[in-house]
């Protein structure tokens, strides 16, 4: 165990410390809680440490320095920081490390150089993890936990020296971006698909039909439509142009011709075909009660439209 010149009670509640130094590893825009602090706690304990036993936050910096007020005259505080350091047996060349983890519900406020230019702070409110190797400086408060005698410290602030970036769990870098002129305004972030929030067809839902119905609807009936023919056939009726005589028209308008109703779109084929039928008969019987004597057709003879010499292909 290190021989520290400096106890916890020694600080004073309420007093500051300022540590500078490189990002190694943060946690600071969530707490660490739950099966995360069991395994943390577990780990802990594992590499022969204290377990923390509360949520928390977490930050490591490495080439960690303190800031003195008074570089002449350290404070009690700024040395017990300073004698707390330690070299990293994995990675001893990363100088003296510095390590806290503040317990309470509080997250640090993370304080990033204004976008102005002019030396001034604005709060990170992105909700991001900050990225490794960011120059930054730690800021740590002197407390007193309740029901026990000896001080403790709290990490309150964390301030970026530098243009910051962001942890990137799986992403691609942003200098990978940058290099083919691909900027954010602001870092992106992942976005989480929230069950049950997709479109119907995602839901389990019909879609809504976009389409009109097809090519085998029947149009509504029209006033001057012509004597229907006996020969033609259902088909024929769908295909075959219908012709309009100029003495027939008048005789129409006191005629009010049946409208089919408005078919529902799950209508079945068998269903569809009902009804081209039955429009068909409707569509015949409005045309035989127009001015034509019976048994003529507009074409002035016996309704046959091959007798008027009109040949129809198909």
């Amino acid at each position: 165990m290190a021989n520290y010149s400096i106890s916890a009670n020694q600080l004073t509640e309420g007093t500051s410390v300022f540590i500078r130094g490189k990002l190694a590893f943060a946690r600071l825009t969530s707490l660490i809680e739950g099966a995360a602090l069991a395994a943390s706690d577990q780990r802990k304990v594992q590499n022969g440490m204290s377990p923390v036993g509360k949520p928390h936050t977490t930050a490591t910096i490495t080439e960690a320095e303190v800031q003195f007020a008074d570089p002449a005259n350290p404070t009690v505080e700024e040395q017990f920081v300073s004698e707390r350091r330690y070299t990293s047996k994995k990675n001893p060349a990363s100088g003296a490390n510095y390590s806290i983890d503040s317990k309470g519900t509080n997250l640090p406020i993370i304080a990033i150089p204004s976008e102005k230019g002019d030396g001034t702070y604005d709060q990170d409110t992105s909700g991001q993890e900050l990225a490794q190797g960011l120059d930054v400086t730690l800021v740590l408060r002197v407390y007193k936990p309740k029901n026990f005698a000896n001080r403790g410290l709290s990490l309150d602030q964390v301030i970026v020296h530098e243009t910051p970036r962001y942890y990137n769990a799986g992403g691609v870098a942003s200098g990978e971006l940058a290099a083919r002129g691909i900027v954010f305004n602001a870092p992106p972030r992942a976005v989480q698909a929230q069950p049950g929030s997709g479109s119907a067809v995602g839901n389990g839902e019909e879609p809504v039909a976009t389409e009109v119905e097809d090519g085998l609807s029947f149009p509504a009936p029209q006033p001057a439509v012509a004597a229907p023919v006996p020969a033609q056939t259902h088909a024929q009726v769908l295909t075959e142009p219908v012709a309009v005589t100029p003495q027939a028209a008048p005789a129409v308008a006191p005629v009010a011709a049946p409208v089919p109703a408005v078919q529902p779109q799950q209508e079945t084929p068998e269903q569809k075909l009902a009804r081209l039928e039955r429009e068909n008969a409707e569509l015949k019987n409005a045309g035989s009660a127009v001015g034509a004597p019976a048994g003529q057709g507009p074409w002035g003879g016996s309704g046959d439209a091959q007798q008027a010499g009109i040949t129809y292909q198909g």
